[in-house]
C-alpha cells in the first residue's frame, strides 16, 4: 500500500519524512514537480514523483490505481492573496481539484483521505473571547477562506455518500524550510528574516505582512498529518493544528535575533497591515484524539530551521 500526496510542497514533504520512517511508500503528484526539494527532504526514502494535475481526473485516478494507493493526502491548493488576484484559475484548482480528488478516491476505492485545510475557513465575525474551536462557523467571505470551506464541504458530502474515511486538519500559519510557490507569505517572511540574518543583509518586510499570526513549525505539522493518516478512526474528524499562541511580528523578529543578534529589519510601507484573527486556535481535539501537541516553541523552531539551512548548504 502507498500514500498519494497532491502537491510536493512544504506540508507534503514534511509529512513524507514521518511517513517514510514507518516504511510508507509515497507517491507525489504536482503540476510543477519539485524533485530537487523532495530529494533534499526525503533522501533515499521510498517515493516517486509525477508531473500531474488535480484538474486531470483520469490521470489522477490512474496513478492511484497503478500504485495501490489506500491513503490520499490532499495538500494541493492556491493560497492566501493569490486566490484573490487570480480568482478564476485559483477557484478552479482549489474547488474542482478537490472534487477530482474525492472522485478519484471513490473510483479507486481509497480507504482514507486526509485533507489539509486552514484556520482561514473560520468566520471570525462569530469569534468570541475563547480559543477558536472546530465548531466555529465557516465562510469568511474572502476568496481563499471560502474556497477552503467549499473544499471541506465537498469532501464531507463525498464521505457521507461513499464511506471513505475523512480526516481534516486546519493549520495555523506554517513556516519551515521549503518553497512558497502556492503563496505562503507567512513562511516567506520567516525565511527572509533568517536568511538575511545569516547573510548580514537587511530583511525588508512589507508592512501589510508585519502582523500577528499563530505560527506553527512544519515538523510539528508533519507529525500531526502523519497521525491523521494513521490513527484509528476517532469520534471526531476535524482538528485544529496550531500552537495555541498568537505572536506579533516584533516577537518573531526578537526570536530571530536570539540567533542573529545583528539582524536588521526594515518594514516597507505598502498599505495598512491586515488585521488578523485575535483569538488563538483551540487544539484540545488534536491532543485528545490524535495524541498530538506541538513540540517546538518559536525560538526552538527557528533554531531548528537554521540547522536545516546549514545542512542544505554544507
Amino acid at each position: 500500500m502507498a500514500t498519494l500526496i497532491t502537491g510536493s510542497g512544504l506540508i507534503g514533504a514534511s509529512f513524507g519524512q514521518f511517513a517514510a520512517e514507518r516504511g510508507e511508500r509515497l507517491v507525489f503528484v504536482d503540476f510543477q514537480p519539485q524533485d530537487d526539494y523532495l530529494k533534499q527532504k526525503l533522501g533515499g526514502a521510498d517515493y516517486v514523483s509525477f508531473q500531474g494535475d488535480v484538474l486531470d481526473l483520469p490521470a489522477l485516478t490512474g496513478i492511484i490505481k497503478a500504485h495501490d494507493v489506500d491513503t490520499v493526502l490532499h495538500t494541493a491548493a492556491i493560497i492566501a492573496g493569490r486566490v484573490a488576484r487570480e480568482g478564476y484559475w485559483a477557484f478552479n484548482v482549489n474547488i474542482q481539484g478537490t472534487i477530482n480528488v474525492a472522485e478519484a478516491a471513490r473510483l479507486a476505492g481509497v480507504r482514507r483521505v486526509v485533507h489539509i485545510s486552514t484556520l482561514s475557513v473560520y468566520n471570525r465575525a462569530f469569534e468570541g473571547p475563547d480559543p477558536v474551536p472546530e465548531t466555529l462557523q465557516r465562510g469568511d467571505s474572502t476568496a481563499y477562506g471560502n474556497s477552503k470551506a467549499v473544499q471541506e464541504l465537498v469532501l464531507e458530502a463525498y464521505q457521507r455518500l461513499f464511506g471513505f474515511e475523512l480526516m481534516v486538519v486546519r493549520l495555523a500559519h506554517v513556516f519551515g524550510l521549503g518553497h512558497f510557490l502556492g503563496g505562503a507569505e507567512s513562511g516567506a517572511i520567516t525565511h527572509t528574516l533568517l536568511t538575511c540574518g545569516r547573510e548580514g543583509s537587511v530583511a525588508k518586510i512589507p508592512r501589510r505582512q508585519a502582523r500577528p499570526l499563530e505560527r506553527i513549525y512544519t515538523k510539528d505539522v508533519g507529525r500531526a498529518v502523519d497521525l491523521a493518516a494513521t490513527v484509528p478512526v476517532p469520534p471526531v474528524n476535524v482538528f485544529n493544528i496550531g500552537t495555541g499562541l498568537v505572536t506579533t511580528f516584533d516577537e518573531l523578529v526578537e526570536a530571530a535575533r536570539t540567533i542573529y543578534p545583528d539582524l536588521e529589519v526594515e518594514v516597507v510601507p505598502d498599505g495598512t497591515p491586515h488585521v488578523g484573527p485575535k483569538q488563538r486556535l483551540d487544539i484540545s481535539m488534536a491532543k485528545e484524539h490524535l495524541g498530538w501537541e506541538p513540540r517546538f516553541d518559536l525560538e526552538g523552531a527557528l533554531r531548528d530551521y537554521v540547522q536545516d539551512l546549514e545542512a542544505l548548504e554544507a
